[in-house]
């Protein structure tokens, strides 16, 4: 082996202080300065940057790299497009070996520790710990690793968090170029802490206080980083070391009445933060561990400005939500499992049954406001609680892909069907009612004379329209079934319109559901089999010790995969029962001829309240919103024949195209119909029912078209920006659900076909 590579690759902490950080990233930087110093930092060592660049030229990653952020700019993926891409660069990451030469250094560097020390790998990226900007928390830092393996293994997850979805959303916010980005990475010995924690030469929350900040926890600093344990929290006076202030953390679910650490103990850190920022030149954010009368430094970086500045947008916490770690995600699941969903569910019920149609104007004003403040506070909930919750499915994916590295990134999704969705409770109720209507022909009948009459969408006519079904032979039973199908599963919105206000919507697909083929019996066992047999080998490679883990993680992504459809819907009747509310205030306006216009949606709540609470308020008229324009491709020459997107559920299917666009739209869906749309919400899965394949503006493997798509076996393409605008009503497409492409007009061999028969001709 070239020993000069070695030189290039590997750098000991502390044998080379003023290392160029664009070589060894801020922290490691950081660290062989404090060693030179004299503070003690634990022994480890450096692999730089060339070295992950190396890996790169050599495993052909770069290239991936590109395709995945190739596919869209940046700026214009999701959240769950970006989260994707990161989930693929990291199983290719994992699966890609590392060069020969390369792993050689890396294991003579390991033989020079001691070799019964458990270690630490974690990220040092150039620019990554500075006073105008903090990844804190966005790269990978992985703890106790052991074997050598373990360590390759660590070095190239680390590697890969350089483009997790958390570090590409924060690069997006501060216009960094997230090809550019460079890794190094830090292997240490772990120290076996006795207590450990965080400290902080200035109170972040303000930098000007005369105040430092320590925060303590019993064992490795994990414990508080990753939220496991409250710790004990002291207030300094930073120019003299005093003590302004405890408070005593929690540690299993009691208070202490002794500080975990001595008045010695706290002026070591004080003297550290001091230290630090007399070598550096700015306040610290220190962690630190103590063992015995030897207390450690592990790294330290620049307290970030942003997060003292109320002025300055730094989304990096709202990112951090979206990645929880496993005693979070646990904690989490609780909460939303056993409070926030019964609660969401009990009040979407109480709502539904509270009789406001006989509240006076004034009652019905107050109803309007403290639903509107009743939704408002359930989308808040639904940003702070249920999308962190839904991590919990990722968060199996890595675990499951660090596990087994297995060649399709997204087998772990197998290990996720066939949950309770309240959509798939619908679509059953759906299909039994759809099988009686299929054996009463007159039911039947009138059903398709309505579904093709497009004058049957008032209230009226849906009053006029149930007295003619009761007076068919079982049309009162049908109607029984029908409205409390309505009331149970229907009680939703969709792009802001209430589906219970719109029974008619469902005529259609009643005389067409009836007539599919459940799956079977030995189609639902198969997939049975194949989960357990995925789930038996997750638990072999993690083996005996980390099983209860291994069956924790499964069952959060379960839990988060169902609820995280669940949820829409359950909030979606909260934002039904407040529109009822606001219909109802509107209705009473315009009969009352103190309101014209167009409906203008809950923008209107307030100045609707004001209006019926004061029957002198001015008459009040909403101005016709301009209909949103949607260009389209009017010269077929000028129209791909190709749409690219993301192969989100696999199979192929060819249909003609149903571009559904509002709740008036799933009236035209015919069965074996494409269903192409912006994106599928769990309140209007049940039209997917009828649906040979998918079709989606928003991109994502593990959003909700992606997810119903591969409960039924049908092939999904998302993430095609310009679905709506090259494709029409009615026209031929083909969907390749394994390749993520659509094909617009008839196959290549019937084009073909069409072109010999004419020259034959």
């Amino acid at each position: 082996m070239d020993s000069s590579k070695n030189n290039t690759w590997i750098v000991s902490l502390g044998d080379a202080p003023g290392l160029d950080v664009k070589m060894v990233g801020g922290k490691a930087a950081s660290l062989t300065r404090m060693i030179s110093a004299g503070i003690h930092v634990p022994s480890g060592f450096c692999i730089t940057v060339t070295a992950y660049e190396y890996f790169l030229a050599q495993s052909d990653l770069q290239s991936v790299i590109q395709l995945e952020l190739g596919r869209k700019l940046l700026d214009k993926m999701r959240w769950e497009e970006i989260w994707d891409a990161a989930l693929r660069i990291r199983s290719a990451f994992l699966n890609a070996p590392l060069p020969s030469d390369l792993a050689q250094a890396i294991y003579g560097a390991l033989r020079q520790l001691h070799p019964q020390t458990r270690l630490a790998v974690r990220s040092s990226a150039p620019g990554e710990d500075s006073a105008q900007r903090s990844f804190a928390g966005l790269h990978e830092s992985i703890t106790n690793v052991r074997s050598e393996e373990s360590v390759m293994r660590a070095v190239k997850t680390v590697w890969a968090s350089l483009w997790s979805d958390a570090a590409l959303l924060y690069r997006r916010e501060l216009a960094l170029d997230p090809i550019r980005s460079r890794m190094a990475v830090i292997v240490q010995e772990m120290i076996p802490a006795k207590t450990a924690g965080v400290v902080f030469g200035r109170d972040p929350r303000n930098q000007s206080a005369d105040k430092e900040i320590v925060e303590a926890v019993p064992g490795a600093c994990s414990n508080l980083v990753d939220g496991i344990l409250e710790p004990d929290r002291w207030i300094l006076q930073r120019s003299s070391g005093l003590v302004l202030e405890w408070v005593a953390g929690k540690r299993n679910s009691e208070q202490h009445d002794l500080p975990l650490l001595t008045d010695s103990a706290l002026q070591t850190l004080h003297d550290r933060l001091g230290q630090v920022e007399k070598l550096f030149g700015w306040p610290p954010d220190m962690e630190w561990a103590e063992q015995g009368d030897v207390l450690s430094i592990l790294q330290a970086r620049p307290i970030t400005s942003g997060l003292s500045s109320a002025s300055q947008s730094d989304e990096r916490r709202w990112y951090l939500t979206l990645r929880p770690k496993l005693p979070q995600l646990s904690r989490l699941a609780k909460k939303v499992l056993e409070t926030l969903i019964p609660e969401l569910e009990r009040l979407g019920l109480q709502l539904a049954r509270e009789n406001i149609e006989k509240m006076g104007d004034c009652d019905l004003a107050g109803c309007i406001e403290k639903r509107f403040t009743t939704l408002m506070h359930w989308r808040e909930v639904y940003r702070e609680a249920f999308i962190p919750l839904a991590h919990g499915v990722r968060y199996l994916g890595a675990y499951y892909n660090d596990a087994l590295q297995p060649q399709d990134p997204y087998e772990f999704t197998i290990l996720l069907k066939g949950q309770d969705f309240l959509a798939l409770r619908r679509n059953t109720a759906l299909q039994n009612l759809a099988q009686h209507v299929q054996k009463n022909q007159s039911l039947l009948k009138k059903l398709e004379e309505c579904a093709k009459d497009r004058s049957c969408t008032s209230f009226k006519s849906w009053q006029r329209l149930k007295v003619q079904i009761s007076e068919i032979q079982g049309g009162a039973d049908f109607l029984v079934h029908f409205e409390q199908f309505l009331f149970s599963f229907m009680d939703t919105t969709y792009n802001g319109e209430r589906l219970l206000d719109r029974p008619d919507s469902l005529f259609n697909l009643i005389c067409q559901v009836g007539t599919i083929a459940r799956n079977g019996v030995v189609q639902v066992q198969h997939e049975k089999t194949k989960a357990k047999t995925l789930q038996r080998r997750l638990m072999e490679a993690v083996g005996v010790s980390r099983e209860d883990e291994a069956r924790e993680v499964l069952a959060l992504g379960q839990l988060s995969w169902r609820l995280r459809d669940d949820d829409n819907i359950l909030l979606g009747r909260i934002e039904s029962q407040f529109l009822r509310a606001l219909h109802l205030g509107v209705k009473r306006l315009r009969k009352a001829g103190r309101l014209t216009g167009k409906d203008s949606g809950e923008k209107s709540a307030s100045l609707v309240a004001q209006a019926l609470r004061d029957c002198q308020h001015a008459p009040i008229h909403f101005a016709d919103d301009k209909p949103e324009v949607i260009e389209r491709y009017t010269n077929r020459t000028d129209k791909p024949r190709q749409l690219i997107g993301q192969p989100a559920s696999p199979g192929l299917a060819e249909g003609l195209a149903c571009v559904v666009n509002g709740i008036e739209d799933f009236r035209d869906f015919q069965r074996g119909d494409i269903l192409v749309c912006e994106s599928i919400q769990p309140t209007m899965t049940h039209l997917v029912l009828l649906a040979s394949a998918i079709v989606e503006q928003r991109g994502g493997m593990l959003i909700h078209g992606a997810i119903i798509a591969r409960e039924l076996g049908i092939p999904c393409v998302n993430g095609i920006h310009s679905a709506t605008k090259c494709i029409s009503s009615g026209e031929q497409l083909t969907v390749d659900g394994y390749l993520g492409i659509v094909t617009l007009g008839a196959p290549d061999f019937e084009l073909e076909n069409h072109a010999f028969a004419k020259h034959i001709d």
